[in-house]
């Protein structure tokens, strides 16, 4: 059976600010990999080839990052939503790429460490395949989400963030779809917030007799909306990391357990404690860095301590007294420490920053 593949890079990121200001949420990196590229890999995996990015305000940037998809093995058609009006408007503009194919529907910002293979194979074994199959994962917040509930083991009701949940398995972001979806989007009407809500496509494909079947999704799956989600990813791939080594270590240096090096990387008289990965063109010079800790490209560690952190591109963290932990630090940002009396702290912050100082 052959799929297509849609991913909705589009969204505002407001539970990723300040970082989402600047830059989409879906290109914030997990072990030096945007996020964005996972789900597309996932796809590949899968056998799809054709897959359409829906993007917004930061479409340029996603572009630039993901090209034409060839570096992937795939063909990338973006298609322009002109706001956040929610996936199942999404699905609706993006019916001209995928006509009567059936596809997978992959939020952008959804990580799924194990991939999706098995149940992509299950949703193509039918002929024909049902309207829809719905991926479900057992979480402790279920009112943040759209929940199922089962009835003799068949979904029967899909509540989008429900005050008293029915159950404790949420709807995750990843779907797959025959053609009837449209007579779903095209049918439904906006919500109280103003959006097409994925939950009311699902439900009136459900309630017009469409069958609708549901996976409950056996491993490690993220939502990565927020910071704690994104080191919790990032500390999910790093444990599978194979050590690898592209860079170069002087012989002060240690390097220690499952460590990648990336092209062009220096090490000069500093510990690297794995797992952990380390950027290209990254130095790291006469600092401590610990588990569960990623450094993006272009950045520069000097004198400083880091562990169980994710660091962005082009970054320079100095001289900092204090070691850096459980931390998410964004793109072109200089961290200095001073030692200058009397001691104080000069910031320039983003608005919703967080800072802890000691």
């Amino acid at each position: 059976m052959k799929l297509k593949g849609l991913i909705l890079s589009g969204g505002k990121g407001s539970r990723l600010r300040p970082f989402t200001y600047t830059g989409a949420k879906q290109l914030v990196p997990i072990a030096n990999k945007p996020i964005l590229f996972y789900a597309i890999e996932s796809l590949v995996e899968c056998g799809v080839r054709e897959i359409g990015i829906v993007v917004g305000d930061t479409g340029e940037q996603v572009r630039a990052a993901v090209g034409d998809g060839s570096r992937f093995g795939a063909a990338v058609t973006y298609i322009e939503q002109d706001a956040p009006r929610g996936i199942a408007h999404a699905v609706k503009i993006a019916q001209g790429f995928l006509g009567d194919d059936p596809f997978v529907l992959f939020l952008g910002d959804n990580f799924i460490r194990e991939g999706i293979l098995p149940y992509v194979t299950q949703f193509s074994r039918h002929n024909p395949p049902p309207a829809s199959q719905v991926l479900l994962c057992p979480v402790k917040n279920p009112q943040d989400f759209g929940v199922a509930e089962l009835r003799e083991g068949r979904l029967a009701r899909v509540v989008e963030k429900p005050a008293e949940p029915p159950t404790n398995l949420a709807v995750i972001g990843i779907y797959l779809f025959d053609h009837r979806v449209f007579e779903a989007v095209n049918s439904i009407e906006p919500s109280a917030r103003g959006e097409l809500e994925i939950t009311d496509t699902i439900q009136y494909l459900i309630d017009h007799g469409h069958e609708v079947k549901c996976e409950i999704v056996d491993g490690c799956w993220i939502d990565t909306g927020k910071m704690d989600d994104i080191l919790e990813a990032n500390r999910a791939i790093l444990e599978t990391l194979e050590p690898e080594s592209a860079g170069t270590v002087d012989k002060a240096s240690r390097v220690e357990g499952r460590v990648v090096l990336e092209t062009g990387c220096e090490i000069i008289n500093s510990v690297i404690r794995g797992p952990a990965i380390i950027g290209e063109r990254t130095r790291v010079v006469k600092s401590y860095v610990g588990p569960f800790t990623s450094i993006y490209h272009d950045c520069l560690i000097q004198d400083s301590e880091i562990e169980q952190s994710v660091v962005m591109e082009n970054t320079t963290i100095t001289g900092i007294g204090a070691r850096i932990q459980d931390s998410l630090i964004g793109r072109n940002v200089e961290l200095k420490g001073c030692d200058a009396k009397p001691r104080g702290c000069n910031l320039v912050l983003g608005d919703f920053s967080r800072v802890k100082i000691p």
